[in-house]
């Protein structure tokens, strides 16, 4: 295969990854990165069709990749493109099955999400400053992704007939164009109803009526600026490093079920398709559980066990 009909061939794909799955622009460009190098060994081991990609050529290929030097997560992010990649080569006849083995395949390390303590997670809703127009938005901003557990682009792609506040409900868009209801809280709602009476009048133009949260320019608040803003009011609040926007989603389903909210509502409300994805928060509040339990608990410790007297009498019998 020369190098125009691979290129030709990953045009295809991507129309496919936008058309079918709905995938955003630059997660379509990363999907297109991942399965560049595909390209590149096949040239090297002289592999000219796509057919000749048997399982014994892909685990080489995979063993490849390591030799590069690629790390873990990369080459597990590469391997899950590539599942996707020859999973649509199969549906187009081009392939007569997915030849990646299922087994002995390199997988990612199991990870527990980071969260804010509620303590930290109020630190973060205070920063913005609440005199100025952009403070007012951004509170409003911050409540509704930790009071909703929204992802960034469900937040920035919000409109104003999305939120009614009178319920306390947004009709969110997720992955895959699913739409669902989500809650928010009385903070979040009077933060919402301010930002709607005092800031968006002030920033909305002819071409922005429908928006819900709007940049400086009238436009729409765009998913990098509104990650750079937890990044920076995370800064001011005086929080450890590494706080994301996924840190509040995050956040948002620990608390709640620290609160002993059911785990198929938070599935719900977070848009998981499956509850094998929600239950690892319940991992994570259990962890916090042993964690707090071992810092403040009196007796949780052996300290008081060292000295001999206060060891018990051995049973006679035993």
């Amino acid at each position: 295969m020369d190098e125009m009909a691979w290129n030709s061939l990953l045009q295809d794909f991507q129309r496919h990854l936008k058309a079918e799955k709905d995938l955003a622009d630059l997660t379509i460009r990363n999907y297109s990165t991942d399965i560049q190098p595909l390209y590149e060994f096949m040239r090297l081991r002289g592999i000219s069709e796509l057919r000749g990609l048997d399982k014994f050529a892909l685990r080489g290929y995979l063993a490849w990749l390591t030799e590069l030097g690629y790390a873990r997560p990369s080459i597990v992010r590469k391997t899950s493109t590539l599942r996707t990649f020859l999973a649509w080569l199969t549906r187009k006849g081009i392939l007569e099955g997915d030849p990646l083995p299922r087994r002995g395949t390199m997988r990612s390390e199991k990870r527990l999400p980071r969260f804010l303590s509620q303590e930290n997670a109020e630190k973060l809703m205070e920063a913005p400053d609440p005199t100025t127009l952009v403070g007012i938005r951004d509170r409003a901003l911050l409540e509704v992704i930790y009071g909703a557990g929204l992802r960034v682009s469900e937040a920035s792609g919000l409109d104003v007939t999305n939120m009614n506040l009178p319920t306390r409900e947004i009709r969110v868009t997720g992955k895959g164009s699913k739409q669902r209801i989500v809650l928010i809280g009385e903070t979040a709602r009077l933060s919402m109803a301010r930002y709607l009476r005092e800031a968006r009048p002030h920033l909305v133009s002819d071409k922005s009526k429908v928006i819900l949260f709007l940049n400086r320019f009238g436009g729409r608040l765009s998913q990098r600026s509104i990650q750079e803003k937890v990044r920076r009011y995370s800064i001011k609040a005086g929080l450890p490093d590494g706080v994301h926007t996924h840190t509040l989603r995050h956040s948002f389903a620990t608390h709640l079920l620290e609160g002993g909210a059911d785990l198929r509502v938070v599935q719900d409300l977070m848009g998981h398709s499956s509850p094998a994805t929600t239950q690892i928060y319940t991992h994570v509040t259990q962890n916090e559980a042993r964690r707090v339990y071992l810092t403040a608990h009196p007796r949780s410790q052996a300290s008081g066990l060292t000295n001999q007297q206060d060891k018990p009498a051995e049973d006679p019998e035993d």
